[in-house]
């Protein structure tokens, strides 16, 4: 028997159909066991179709997912009307303020962030690696949110399950990056063995919501790498010489 779905959720977002989900409640087996949604996983098609329709039945039984072909760049797409996964454009965010469906993000270790203004009726959904990060992907999200109608000062950000700092080592070259965009990035990096440190990515994109002027931000303070019985890692998967992983979704909707 499939257990039940685990849907992780924001108080800040509360009201708001959404849900950050993980491996639990899925129908794919071996490796990638759980509620893996990734078509690059290497996965059962019919597997990984029926764990995005469980997915969705978490969320908002009855609405379709809306997702794009993730590619760790900054751009953000508005959603007017559903479309089909073949016409899945290039971008890493997504925004409406159409009812009856559902923007979907893809992650492994990568931020996910959800967005929503509720008095203006206008949602938003953000994959977040460091790339997207540092380019400014959730400060095009808010933008794009802002074009529909919504006002940053309204807007609740919730960061969904991610790689945390204690887990996720990087290299000097790593953090020369964010150190030349601002040296004040420095605060999001400790110290780790000789020519290495620790980099807190969610602490690095929550700071870069509140700069934006987000109105709420809630991190859950998931690890993904930490927690193989809850979440997918692309990381954890390499250090263990897996030969795929799994992928996790977060959804977003409008009743």
């Amino acid at each position: 028997m499939v257990e039940p779905v685990e849907v992780n959720r924001a108080e800040v977002l509360a009201g708001i159909p959404h849900g950050f989900l993980g491996r639990r409640g899925g129908f794919s087996a071996g490796i990638v066991a759980g509620l893996n949604v990734g078509r690059g996983s290497g996965d059962d098609d019919a597997a990984v179709a029926e764990n995005r329709k469980r997915a969705a039945g978490a969320v908002l039984p009855g609405a379709a997912i809306v997702a794009c072909y993730q590619v760790h760049s900054a751009d953000c797409v508005t959603v007017r009307e559903p479309w089909s996964e073949a016409e899945r454009p290039h971008a890493d965010a997504l925004v409406t303020a159409l009812p009856g469906v559902l923007l979907g993000i893809v992650t492994a270790d990568c931020t996910p962030v959800l967005f929503a203004d509720r008095e203006a009726g206008v949602i938003g959904a953000a994959h977040a690696g460091w790339k997207g990060a540092i380019g400014g992907v959730t400060d095009r999200t808010i933008e794009a949110m802002e074009a529909l109608g919504a006002r940053r000062s309204a807007i609740a950000a919730a960061i969904g399950p991610t790689i945390a700092q204690a887990s996720y080592e990087v290299d000097d070259g790593f953090r020369a990056r964010f150190l030349d965009t601002d040296s004040a990035n420095a605060r999001f990096f400790e110290g780790g063995k000789p020519g290495h440190w620790q980099f807190d990515l969610p602490a690095y994109v929550a700071a870069r919501l509140v700069s934006a002027g987000v109105g709420q931000v809630d991190d859950l303070g998931l690890d993904t790498y930490a927690e193989p019985d809850r979440f997918y890692s692309f990381r954890r998967a390499t250090h263990r010489g897996e030969p795929a992983y799994g992928r996790q979704m977060s959804l977003i909707g409008l009743p």
